[in-house]
């Protein structure tokens, strides 16, 4: 089984086509959504007491909600807009509501997986989450410009804590304060991170170990409507993907890596979590032959 703990959020999303309000979001949804088309996926996260149930009942066709706290307040929303071009998006306002004090407790029966991702929570949550778990084989974490210039620290901390860390190529550079991805990646190294993942957006990712480098395009899209995460998906289908093959040999790890990109590509497809909720298992391994094609030569 797989544990991922993080957000769930209600969603506004602008973009230049369509305005969506209070829409099912969050970094955890949305890993925990992409990862359960490998593995048996728990959730930790909070909602409030206006969390929509028909949301709830999406997530429990997809999602093991024993660790989905239900508290009294508002749901943690957050609001974003995107320029023309997709690639740029401004956040316009953050409301952490019941996310501010939430004491994450992890289930009994969670306490024995062995996958663990920590989605772009509050670092020191993180590294205190992590204890909690039995035996882990393999734990990756993710982390966002809020946190880096809010509690760096805790988050290079976070980093020494878990074996592999995704982050996308703006945060790396601010983070580690390198102009050069192969830099950013080795001081994330130096910091204690096994693996490192550089995300590129539409550019794909760059996976990072010992003196390792692989990197993977991303799946060329004509249509992409709403990125938003699409970052989330590719680490919870990245691993989802380990989990599901019990494995951390570096061929595994690359082929997650592949895996990843293909589910977020799916991700921006369509508005807010559509892509992933509408996926069949076939869709998945056309996408992925298709993926092998266009870069063999």
């Amino acid at each position: 089984m797989l544990t991922v703990f993080g957000s769930t959020a209600l969603d506004t999303i602008r973009t230049p086509k369509k305005i969506l309000r209070n829409v099912l979001g969050g970094a955890a949804t949305f890993a925990a959504i992409s990862a359960s088309n490998f593995v048996k996926t728990g959730l930790i996260a909070v909602v409030g007491s206006d969390f929509p149930k028909q949301y709830h009942q999406t997530m429990a066709k997809f999602l093991d909600l024993q660790g989905l706290a239900i508290k009294d307040g508002k749901t943690f929303r957050y609001d974003g807009s995107y320029d023309n071009t997709l690639s740029m998006r401004s956040t316009l306002k953050t409301e952490l509501n019941v996310l501010a004090d939430f004491k994450p407790k992890v289930p009994e029966n969670y306490k024995k997986s062995q996958f663990v991702y920590l989605a772009n929570n509050d670092p020191e949550q993180n590294i205190s989450l992590i204890k909690e778990f039995d035996s882990v084989k393999f734990s990756m974490c993710d982390t966002i410009d809020f946190w880096i210039s809010t509690k760096r620290n805790s988050v290079i901390k976070m980093i020494k804590a878990v074996d592999a860390v995704v982050i996308n190529d703006e945060e790396a550079k601010i983070l580690t304060k390198e102009f050069n991805l192969i830099k950013c990646a080795k001081k994330m190294m130096e910091w204690g991170a096994k693996y490192v993942i550089i995300k590129k957006g539409e550019h794909g990712s760059l996976m990072f170990y010992d003196d390792v480098i692989f990197p993977t395009a991303g799946f060329s899209l004509e249509d992409v409507v709403d990125p938003t995460g699409a970052g989330d998906s590719f680490a919870g289908a990245m691993i989802g993907y380990l989990a599901s093959k019990n494995s951390t040999r570096l061929s595994e790890i690359k082929k997650a890596v592949v895996y990843g990109n293909v589910l977020g590509s799916f991700a921006v497809e369509k508005y807010g979590i559509d892509g992933l909720v509408s996926l069949k298992k076939t869709d998945i391994k056309k996408r992925i032959k298709t993926y092998e094609k266009m870069i063999r030569f």
